[in-house]
């Protein structure tokens, strides 16, 4: 079973037959009542209608030997007050549900009084009292069965009293046959068996196909992601049908899941390709240095090899943050103090200059991680020195419920057309390529991604000097 509604086309033709089978149960349920309560009120007037005939010749004085007792085949008993049988119809052989089952006039031997005593009399029962000739309003319906000539039905019995001339308190019984109602309803239940499952099979079928049709799309976007899974070529796109609608919009989804995917896939790419190469270098200086200080110790150049060995464990420490900010830690939440920390950072460095504008007002605080806040500054610090003609002003402020730290220096400056290609990963403007001078070109790219990371923002513009400045701007805390 789990297999066989395994999939979204089988659950839907199942739960949309399942809903019609329902409805139309129910609208069957509803509809063969309806017909069954119409019937019988028709067979309860004609009936009544028949003993209103029969009352009327008796009001009127007609002997009971010539009532007509035999129109249409119909049973009609007139009995007495005392429940006594004083005319029937001539071929009635049985008759049930009336109270009276006699068959052949048999009348009372009393033959006075008011009402019968089987409680069918209609006057009894309402405490209506009749002047001689006078037709009862209220009438009694039963259902019953009787015999006639050999044939047996059911019947819908009316009863009407009647008070004839000679005084007089009796009750007409008259039945109409309830075939008419058993047959209509029987064919209207054996119409609704033999239609509605032909009716469920047409509702499947139609909704197999529709769903079919709907789900082909999706279909084909499984077999293209499938592939793409398989060839693992991320330029590849999953086909977009043209009907606008959620298929539609899920595939343009997944197309640009793939694009960012295959620029991630890309970018991770060139990041190892970068980081081989900048590997490459000092393992293969320190490398060069260690062979030939063991071929010839005289000749080991140790403070390059302490050089391209610092510059190796930088540049695995820097690809190190750069992974854990991939992987998305999260930082610290503990407050940082920007402007202790700018002079923390700044201490020692020939040239740079901290102003802290709010230092009366009180600290500019950040939530965030000390340790990688302070490589910001550090690496924003590293590249301003680097540039720098004489020297490099650290400014902290706040701005509402922004802190900012601003990063100026004397030097070229950075061209508009550069100002995001700087904070790339391995970018290195032509003035600042040398290995010694240029670092590997990570330092604003760590430096943009923790900013990131914070909240926060890393932008370069002119200084008032004509230098680059570089604007941090964090959340407050």
């Amino acid at each position: 079973m789990s297999r066989l509604l395994g999939s979204v086309r089988a659950r839907a033709t199942l739960g949309a037959t399942l809903v019609v089978a329902v409805a139309l149960v129910a609208a069957g349920t509803a509809v063969l009542l309806s017909l069954r309560s119409n019937l019988l009120g028709e067979a309860g007037t004609q009936a009544e209608r028949s003993a209103r005939e029969v009352a009327t010749e008796l009001a009127v004085g007609t002997p009971y030997a010539e009532l007509s007792l035999d129109v249409d085949d119909r049973p009609v008993q007139v009995v007495d007050e005392d429940g006594g049988l004083v005319a029937a119809s001539e071929d009635l052989e049985r008759i049930g549900g009336t109270g009276v089952d006699a068959v052949k006039p048999q009348p009372s031997p009393t033959g006075d009084g008011v009402g019968d005593d089987d409680g069918d009399s209609d006057d009894d029962d309402s405490g209506e009292s009749l002047e001689p000739g006078e037709i009862g309003e209220r009438t009694t319906v039963s259902d019953g069965s009787a015999t006639i000539d050999g044939d047996t039905e059911d019947y819908r019995f009316a009863a009407v009293p009647v008070q004839n001339r000679a005084g007089d308190d009796l009750t007409v019984y008259a039945g109409a046959p309830l075939s008419a109602e058993h047959g209509a309803v029987n064919t209207a239940l054996t119409v609704m068996l033999i239609g509605f499952p032909l009716l469920l099979a047409v509702v499947g079928w139609v909704t197999w196909l529709v769903t079919g049709r709907a789900l082909r799309p999706v279909a084909g976007i499984r077999r293209e992601m499938a592939a793409i899974t398989a060839s693992e070529d991320l330029a590849r796109r999953v086909p977009v049908p043209d009907t606008h609608d959620e298929v539609a919009r899920l595939a343009s989804t997944t197309n640009r899941t793939l694009a960012a995917l295959e620029s991630s896939v890309e970018r991770q790419r060139r990041f190892v390709a970068d980081a081989s190469h900048e590997l490459r270098s000092p393992i293969a200086s320190l490398r060069t240095q260690l062979e030939v200080a063991a071929a010839h110790p005289e000749l080991l150049d140790l403070d390059g090899a302490v050089e391209d060995t610092v510059r190796l464990q930088r540049l695995a420490a820097d690809l190190l943050l750069l992974a854990r900010l991939d992987a998305g830690e999260r930082p610290a939440d503990a407050r940082v103090d920007l402007a202790a920390l700018a002079r923390e950072e700044a201490g020692g460095r020939s040239g740079v200059s901290v102003r802290a504008e709010d230092d009366v007002a009180g600290e500019v605080t950040v939530a965030g991680s000390r340790g990688q806040l302070g490589r910001v500054l550090a690496n924003l610090l590293d590249n301003a020195q680097r540039h720098a003609r004489s020297a490099v002003e650290v400014s902290v402020r706040r701005d509402g419920d922004t802190a900012v730290v601003a990063v100026a220096d004397d030097g070229e400056g950075v061209p508009a057309a550069d100002r995001e290609r700087i904070f790339e990963r391995f970018v290195r403007l032509d003035a600042a390529r040398s290995r010694d001078d240029g670092g590997a070109g990570l330092g604003l790219a760590i430096a943009r991604d923790v900013a990131v990371r914070h909240g926060g923002t890393l932008t370069v513009h002119e200084a008032p000097a004509g230098g680059a400045l570089f604007e941090l701007r964090l959340p407050g805390a």
